[in-house]
């Protein structure tokens, strides 16, 4: 048999319990990647929609939809496993810590197994505001221990990000990083827009600093801060209370095929993003940054040491203490007062994308990994 022949005969499950089947990463990417490169690619979510292939992608219904996030993590992975088995796969993928336990189960049965973890997960944990603030870091520790003792078993762990790579690497040797740059089909020009409007598209949450963007743009005048998304009730009911709401044109949440016209609309996008878990570096597997640098908009982002860096190489925006209205304002000025150098910034963030922050980079990485393991199978 051809190696070739070999790598079309192998079969692949991923599985998650907790994104939705169109999952821009494990669908779009991951998944139909691996499908037109020869792979049989099954894809199990939780779910109650009906089963179905798109792009050769089987998707699998759990037919089992959790109530809350307590729910989901204890009873989400006996659904998955039972689906999982009945796939009889080669290669399983998951992509959620709670499935750790699935994961040792199809090692004991002899299967090959990926974790693709997108967050650094104990960190992530002491960030988590609905867990109380004295068991975070238990729960923390809790996980890492079962984390290392699961995943030094594994026939390769997935991360998104420098730091937390690194920190597989320690446990695990077959640990890569395959980053969540953007799939770039067609690069679209950026119109000049004569509105002082900045914007944001995503989670409306504590995290991305909103506050701070409302009350820096409080004194500047003829702005608006077009901002999409969801958000909690009480959250949103705190920025409506900010004197710089009145310069907010808040539309809620809107189709992701609208995002595109929505940054269109804009002269900078807001990526001001706090984390415990970022540690100062940030991450590579948030798209925010690449998803304005590919729509041509300057970019106004935490000071990251992984951001800056990118800011720097390609001089496509302004780094900033996300915490530091006045440096949020002084950024936002600049770009408004400059509009030849923030056109120039939006040219050159196309072009990185262009040339290196894109998922074909990415692509590479992932065949490969998935070649060497079919080797043996």
């Amino acid at each position: 048999m051809t190696k070739e022949n070999q790598k079309k005969t192998t079969k692949v499950c991923h599985m998650t319990s907790a994104h939705n089947r169109y999952d821009v990463r494990i669908f779009e990417k991951e998944c139909k990647s691996l499908a037109n490169n020869g792979y049989d690619v099954t894809l199990i979510v939780n779910d109650c929609y009906n089963d179905e292939i798109i792009d050769n992608v089987k998707i699998i219904s759990t037919k089992y939809k959790y109530k809350n996030r307590a729910e989901r993590i204890l009873n989400a992975q006996k659904f998955i496993i039972k689906k999982a088995i009945s796939v009889n796969a080669d290669i399983y993928h998951f992509h959620d810590p709670e499935l750790l336990p699935v994961g040792n189960k199809l090692k004991r049965i002899g299967k090959k197994v990926i974790f693709d973890s997108h967050e650094d997960v104990p960190e992530q944990i002491k960030d988590k505001q609905w867990l109380p603030i004295l068991l975070r870091n238990i729960i923390s520790e809790l996980y890492r221990i079962y984390e290392k003792h699961s995943v030094k078993r594994y026939d390769s762990i997935i991360s998104v990000t420098p730091h937390i790579v690194e920190r597989f690497k320690k446990i695990n040797l077959n640990s890569i990083m395959i980053t969540n740059y953007p799939i770039v089909s067609k690069i679209v020009e950026k119109k000049e827009n004569a509105l002082n409007t900045i914007c944001f598209a995503g989670g409306i949450s504590e995290q991305w600093t909103h506050d701070k963007i409302i009350k820096a743009i409080e004194n500047i005048d003829e702005i608006e801060y077009l901002l999409a998304g969801n958000g909690t009730d009480e959250y949103i009911k705190f920025l409506k209370s900010l004197p710089g709401w009145n310069k907010v044109n808040y539309v809620g949440k809107i189709p992701h095929a609208d995002v595109k016209d929505l940054y269109s609309k804009a002269v900078a996008g807001m990526a001001l993003n706090y984390s415990i878990q970022a540690k100062g570096e940030g991450t590579l597997g948030n798209t925010k940054i690449f998803e304005y640098m590919e729509a041509g908009l300057p970019i106004i982002c935490t000071d990251y040491k992984l951001w800056q860096e990118i800011i720097d190489e390609y001089e496509c925006g302004i780094c900033v203490n996300p915490n530091n209205v006045k440096d949020i304002e002084r950024a936002i000025l600049f770009i408004i007062d400059n509009k030849d150098k923030a056109g120039e910034m939006g040219i050159n963030g196309q072009q990185a994308i262009i040339n290196e922050y894109n998922w074909e980079t990415q692509k590479k990485t992932l065949i490969k990994c998935y070649n060497y393991l079919s080797q043996n199978i």
